[in-house]
């Protein structure tokens, strides 16, 4: 049976997040992706895929289409087989402990959020605090960007200035004028803040006084690089941590 339109509709509205937020869904694409959440606590709410891999979906409910179908669910210049919805969970209060941490200042790329969550999986940080601003985890260009990371990272969203202010973790900024991050002795645990792509820390958190500012030296001799991409300071600032904490 050809997929009807009501479903087309339903998936391509998740691109935006006040549909998300309606119908407390999203999406997922491709064959890799998929997996990772179908093998997590991720509730699946549907899955369409194409005739040639519809046996790997033995297990759960599918929906097979044409290539034509998939592309017109699908967000990807070239889709990917699959496409799947699920069910977006509730949000969970912030784990409070000693471990690392990274704290989001109104990041608004898509994909630099979703690299930064794949980071934080790769570095073994369980938790990433997100200010209201920040874009949605659950755009799907941060899905596909997080490569299913988004399934073992507990991203939080909150009034971070607030969060910030109450927790008992040291807090370390990204700042361009800060202690050379080389040289800097650094603990195990803490939180680390990234600021916006545009404008960086904010100034409600840059006003915070405990707080210890960080920076990656620029070691190029013209030194007219304005800064670094969020998402590589971040994997840099998380690399030196995880190597002398």
């Amino acid at each position: 049976m050809p997929i009807s339109k009501n479903q087309i509709k339903l998936v391509t509205s998740l691109q935006q997040k006040k549909y998300r937020t309606k119908e407390g869904l999203f999406v997922v694409e491709g064959i890799k992706v998929v997996d990772e959440f179908l093998n997590s606590d991720f509730q699946l709410a549907y899955l369409f895929c194409t005739e040639d891999v519809k046996s790997n979906y033995a297990k759960v409910l599918t929906e097979v289409v044409s290539v034509l179908e998939l592309t017109k669910l699908s967000s990807l210049r070239s889709p990917n087989k699959v496409v799947a919805v699920f069910k977006i969970p509730q949000q969970l209060p912030s784990r409070q402990g000693d471990d690392l941490k990274v704290a989001l200042d109104g990041i608004n790329d898509p994909g630099n959020l979703g690299t930064i969550i794949r980071l934080c999986d790769w570095f073994g940080v369980k938790e990433l605090i997100c200010s209201s601003d920040t874009v949605d985890c659950f755009n799907s260009k941060v899905v596909q960007a997080t490569m299913g990371s988004l399934t073992r990272v507990h991203v939080v969203y909150t009034d971070l200035v607030a969060y910030l202010k109450q927790t008992q973790q040291p807090l370390f900024v990204a700042d361009m004028k800060g202690e050379n991050i080389h040289q800097a002795q650094l603990p195990s645990n803490g939180i680390i803040i990234m600021g916006n792509e545009a404008n960086g820390i904010s100034l409600s958190i840059r006003r915070l006084g405990n707080k210890r500012k960080i920076t990656i030296p620029q070691f190029g001799l013209e030194q007219t690089t304005e800064s670094l991409n969020v998402a590589t300071a971040t994997a840099i600032v998380l690399n030196e941590f995880r190597r002398k904490g």
